[in-house]
C-alpha cells in the first residue's frame, strides 16, 4: 500500500497517487504527468484510474494523457457533461487491493465537485483520509464565486458539502486538498500541506462560522480575481487538452534572429529575476519570474501569439516550457542564445526599468513629491496595510484598468517584494506608460525598515 503527494511550484497544485496490490490511482493530475507513471512504476504499480475532483480552472490537468499512457479510466462528478471519462455519482466505491475509494458529492466550488474518501480496509472500513479537491482546503475553503447569479445557492451548497458531509467523517480523517498556499483558487491557506478535518473544525477560520447564514454571508462577500486564463483551461478541462507526448522543445535563436521573430509577432517572456530585468532587457518584453510564471502568464499573455524566452541559465527553458505548458500554452519555440549578453552585444538596443529604493519612496510620499504610488498586490494585502497615498490595482487587473494610469505623471509600483511589481511595470512600459519605477524590496523592505509612511487597514499610521 502507498501513497504519494505531488506539489506543483506555481501554481500551489497538490495531486496525488494510491496504490495497492499493483494498481494505482491518481487523483488531479497536472499535464505533465511522468511523474505519476515515475511513482507507480517505483511501487510495481499500473496506473488503472484517474480521478478528477473537479473541472479546474488554473491548470490543464492530466488525465487524458494518463489515460492515453496507461489505458486508465477516468472518473468526474456527473452533474457536468465531460466530453471524455465516465461520471460518477455518490456512493460509488472503488478498490485497489485493500485500499477503497469512496465517492461524496461536495458541490459549491462548482456544482460536479467530488471529493474521495479514502479507506484501508487491512484495518478498517473507517475512513482514513478524504480528497477534498477544492471544496476545503487547510486553512481555507473552496471560493464561490464561479455562479454569480446563484451566490447564495452555491455557498449554502459548500457548506452543506463541509459540515455535512466532510467534517461528519471524523476528527481523525486526514485532509488532501487539491491546493496549498498561493493558490489563486482561494486565500487564507496555510503554508504546510497536512491537517485533519479535526484540526480544521477547531483551526479553520472560515470553518469558525457554523451558523450557515453566517457562513453564506462570508462568502458571498469575498472578491476573488478571475484570471483571463480560466476560462482556457475550463474548455480545455471539459473537451479535453491537446496531447502532449513531449513538452515543446524551444530552437535557440541569435539576437537577430529573436529581433525578426519579434517583429513577426512572437512575444518576448524574460524569466529572469526582477534584479536582473531592471537592469537591461529586451524592449517590450514581459517581466515574468520563472518561480511565478505559471500563476502570471496567464493573466497576459494570448494562447495565439508564438512565446520566446529570455534566460540566464539555459537549464530555466525546461522549466519555462514545463511551467507554461500546465497552462496550456504549447507555443514556445525560441530562447534568446547567449541570453542578454547577446543581446547587448549585438548593438542592440535594449531597456530597463529604474529601480528605487524603499526610503527614497518614503522621502517622495513626505514630500509630496506627486508621483502614482501603484499597489498591486491583492485587495486583502492592501487592506492588511500599505504605504500613505497609494493607489490599488492588482497586478492582474491592470490590463482592464490601464485607462487609470495617469500618462507623463512618474509611476512607481510596489509589492510585497518587488516582483509583481516588476511584473506590472513591464506591462506599463509595453503599454507605452512612461516613466515607469519599480520599488525592489517593496513592503517587505519597509517592514524591516520599520517604516512611517505604512498605512494599517483603519487608515492610521503603523
Amino acid at each position: 500500500m502507498f501513497m504519494q503527494t505531488f506539489y506543483t511550484p506555481g501554481l500551489a497544485h497538490l495531486s496525488y497517487v494510491v496504490g495497492d496490490d499493483g494498481q494505482a490511482a491518481v487523483i488531479d493530475p497536472r499535464r505533465d504527468v511522468e511523474v505519476y507513471l515515475e511513482a507507480a512504476h517505483r511501487e510495481g504499480a499500473r496506473i488503472t484510474h484517474v480521478f478528477e475532483t473537479h473541472r479546474n480552472e488554473d491548470y490543464v490537468i492530466g488525465s487524458l494523457e494518463l489515460a492515453r499512457r496507461t489505458g486508465a479510466e477516468i472518473h468526474h462528478g456527473s452533474q457536468l457533461d465531460f466530453r471524455y471519462g465516465n461520471a460518477v455519482d455518490e456512493g460509488d466505491e472503488f478498490q485497489l487491493g485493500q485500499v477503497k475509494l469512496s465517492i461524496l458529492h461536495t458541490p459549491g466550488h462548482t456544482m460536479e465537485s467530488i471529493s474521495i474518501v479514502y479507506r484501508d480496509l487491512a484495518f478498517s472500513d473507517d475512513p482514513l483520509g478524504v480528497f477534498t479537491g477544492d471544496a476545503l482546503f487547510i486553512g481555507d475553503v473552496g471560493r464561490t464565486d464561479f455562479f454569480p447569479d446563484r451566490a447564495r445557492e452555491v455557498a449554502g451548497m459548500l457548506y452543506d458539502s463541509i459540515f455535512g458531509k466532510l467534517l461528519p467523517l471524523g476528527d481523525h480523517v486526514l485532509l488532501w486538498p487539491a491546493h496549498g498556499a498561493g493558490s489563486v483558487c482561494g486565500s487564507g491557506m496555510a503554508d504546510r500541506n497536512f491537517s485533519t478535518l479535526g484540526y480544521e473544525r477547531k483551526h479553520n477560520p472560515v470553518l469558525q462560522k457554523r451558523d450557515r447564514e453566517a457562513f453564506i454571508a462570508y462568502k458571498t462577500a469575498e472578491e476573488h480575481f478571475q484570471p483571463p486564463y480560466f476560462k482556457q483551461m475550463e474548455k480545455y478541462n471539459l473537451e479535453g487538452a491537446p496531447p502532449l507526448d513531449e513538452l515543446p522543445r524551444p530552437k535557440p535563436l541569435s539576437a537577430d534572429e529573436f529581433a525578426r521573430a519579434i517583429d513577426g509577432g512572437m512575444i518576448a517572456v524574460d524569466v529572469r529575476t526582477p534584479e536582473a530585468y531592471a537592469g537591461a532587457h529586451v524592449p517590450e518584453s514581459y517581466s515574468l519570474p520563472l518561480a511565478m510564471l505559471p500563476a502570471f502568464a496567464g493573466m497576459f499573455l494570448d494562447y495565439d501569439s508564438p512565446l520566446g524566452l529570455v534566460v540566464d541559465d539555459y537549464r530555466d527553458v525546461a522549466g519555462a516550457v514545463e511551467g507554461l505548458a500546465r497552462i496550456g500554452y504549447d507555443n514556445v519555440g525560441a530562447f534568446l542564445a547567449g541570453g542578454l549578453h547577446a543581446w547587448e552585444t549585438s548593438g542592440r538596443r535594449y531597456d530597463k526599468v529604474p529601480a528605487v529604493h524603499i526610503e527614497e519612496v518614503e522621502k517622495r510620499i513626505n514630500e509630496g513629491d506627486g508621483f502614482m504610488l501603484l499597489d498591486v498586490r491583492s485587495k486583502e494585502e492592501f487592506e492588511s496595510g500599505h504605504l500613505r497615498g497609494a493607489e490599488h490595482i492588482y497586478v492582474g487587473d491592470l490590463p482592464a484598468k490601464l485607462d487609470q494610469i495617469p500618462r507623463g505623471r512618474p509611476v512607481t509600483t510596489y509589492c510585497n517584494s518587488g516582483q509583481r511589481a516588476m511584473i506590472a511595470a513591464s506591462l506599463l512600459r509595453r503599454s507605452g506608460i512612461e516613466p515607469v519605477e519599480d520599488c525592489l524590496g517593496s513592503m517587505a523592505a519597509c517592514r524591516s525598515l520599520a517604516c512611517q509612511a505604512v498605512v494599517d487597514e483603519a487608515g492610521s499610521a503603523e
